[in-house]
């Protein structure tokens, strides 16, 4: 190739086939896509399946992908968070009311950081959590997670600031009296 990315070389809007849009779709997202999969999911191959699945829900649906690389990227992003959201609720009903501490704790302080932040976000519900994930993790704006989910940036800042506190009970950290103040 001359060093041009494929996504550059063929734009998607501009592909002939649907399995040429989807190729130049996966060149064009899937590096985002997997980023944000990989703060979503619990392992490296769990955020693979998920970019996977996205995309294979795209290739049995390539009409229902708007046009656009912007509109593009956030149907993309929908769909990973929806599947995502789904595996969430499959595991809460297998895990219903068995969450047990680990007895043995590693001595490592970032492990037992990583777990306990895991497990916190865990606890969310999974449009908090990914709004959590995104805006804190992924340092996204609230403006372009607003336009990825497809909803108000008021209802960001409301999933972000419930997420936040949220997480300070889950993980038991106090607020410092600041309940009320502003």
């Amino acid at each position: 190739m001359n060093g041009v990315p494929m996504a550059q070389a063929l734009p998607v809007a501009l592909a002939d086939s649907a399995a040429d849009r989807l190729a130049a779709l996966f060149d064009a997202h899937y590096d985002r896509l997997y980023r944000l999969a990989r703060r979503l999911a619990p392992s490296a191959d769990a955020a693979r399946d998920l970019v996977q699945e996205t995309f294979l829900r795209a290739a049995r649906a390539p009409h229902r992908i708007p046009s656009g690389a912007r509109d593009e990227e956030a149907w993309l992003v929908r769909v990973l968070i929806n599947i995502q959201r789904d595996e969430w609720r499959k595991s809460a009903v297998r895990a219903r009311d068995t969450f047990t501490p680990t007895a043995a704790a590693d001595p490592e302080a970032a492990f037992i950081a990583r777990t306990t932040v895991w497990r916190a976000l865990d606890a969310l519900a999974p449009r908090r959590r990914a709004v959590v994930v995104m805006h804190e993790l992924e340092d996204m704006r609230v403006d372009d997670i607003a336009a990825l989910l497809g909803i108000t940036s008021v209802t960001v800042r409301w999933h972000l600031s419930r997420g936040r506190r949220e997480l300070a009970r889950v993980i038991g950290v106090e607020d410092g009296g600041r309940h009320g103040q502003r």
